[in-house]
């Protein structure tokens, strides 16, 4: 009979220690499960400081916290909607002070909605393109007009 903890014991352990402490920390496989990101993405974020220095232990471990998992929930939100890291870089500048930043944002998300119409745009172009070339190609008994196309640049 074993005296050493389960697993889940061990589990449960960690996870009152953390709440004992007031804030939750999360080791970088925690938070990568949290968040569905890589650990080399949380690593990458944090290098290119779109997270603060992660604090760490005496043995050098990445300690997150809350604050780390709101920052990459938002920054999650931000990326589902296109803004590019250099973006949200600048959008969490802003988060820190919203009612100040408010004209900077309203700015920033006009600009990214005319991007997204500009694409809407060339996807539209794109389809009616790639249908026709399907009608075409069902009209017709010789060559390949899906090919011939491609073939014309």
């Amino acid at each position: 009979m074993s005296t050493a903890p389960s697993t889940t014991e061990r589990s449960s352990k960690s996870q009152n220690h953390k709440q004992d402490a007031g804030q939750s920390q999360y080791r970088i496989g925690e938070m990568s499960c949290l968040t569905g990101l890589t650990a080399d993405t949380l690593r990458y974020y944090e290098k290119i400081h779109l997270l603060r220095p992660v604090s760490r232990s005496a043995s050098g471990i990445r300690a997150y916290d809350d604050h780390d998992l709101s920052r990459l929930r938002f920054i999650q939100r931000a990326k589902a909607m296109n803004f590019s890291l250099e973006e949200i870089a600048r959008l969490l500048e802003m988060r820190e002070d919203p009612q100040h930043a408010r004209d900077e944002v309203r700015e920033l998300t006009h600009r990214k909605l005319d991007e997204v119409e500009g694409h809407m745009k060339e996807l539209e172009t794109l389809r009616k393109e790639l249908t026709l070339l399907l009608n075409l190609c069902r009209s017709t008994e010789a060559g390949c007009p899906i090919i011939e196309d491609l073939d014309r640049s």
